[in-house]
């Protein structure tokens, strides 16, 4: 008897688990809701027949009206500002001298064509001296860096055949900060 007891404790738990349940679950799962698609509303058409605007001009005067007179006015003294001390204005000027920067858009021009023409043509020549001069192996980025300056050289050099000045001498500062990366 402790045997059949037994045996009925341990099967009744697989029989109340059969697929009895799975069935139910089935049959009461919840659908969506069905998708209506309503046609978007058309807007009001406004009014076409409006009356024209009124427009009114002022008639011109006929007599000439004087301004009034204006009250004298007394001279007015410029504030008188202390001057600064030039030691500190000297020393910024040559701190910003002896740090050379080239932002983004290049360096602006010294103002003599012929002079930043001839920067220009010695920036590209040396440059390319410098790119000849490389003996070691390149790794593949530094070969895209490479052929970047060069395509900035080329840029560079029909900029100067086309009289760009300054956008040749951006190029040619271009092509020599990728070249300092790659020298070092």
């Amino acid at each position: 008897m402790k045997a059949l007891v037994k045996s009925v404790a341990l099967l009744l738990p697989f029989v109340l688990t059969g697929c009895v349940h799975k069935n139910d679950q089935a049959k009461n799962q919840p659908l969506a809701p069905p998708i209506v698609d309503t046609p978007p509303t058309t807007p009001t058409p406004s009014p076409t027949e409006l009356p024209p605007p009124v427009v009114s001009v002022p008639p011109a005067p006929t007599a000439q009206i004087t301004p009034p007179a204006q009250p004298e006015q007394k001279p007015v003294k410029k504030p008188h500002h202390p001057k600064t001390d030039t030691k500190n204005t000297e020393q910024a000027s040559n701190a910003s001298s002896e740090v050379s920067v080239v932002s983004a858009i290049g360096q602006l021009s010294p103002g003599d064509p012929s002079d930043l023409r001839q920067q220009t043509v010695e920036s590209i020549s040396s440059t390319e001296h410098g790119l000849k001069d490389i003996n070691r192996p390149l790794n593949d980025q530094e070969q895209k860096t490479v052929a970047q300056i060069k395509e900035f050289l080329k840029q560079a050099r029909t900029a100067l055949t086309s009289g760009d000045v300054d956008g040749a001498h951006t190029l040619a500062v271009k092509a020599k900060v990728l070249f300092g990366e790659i020298s070092q």
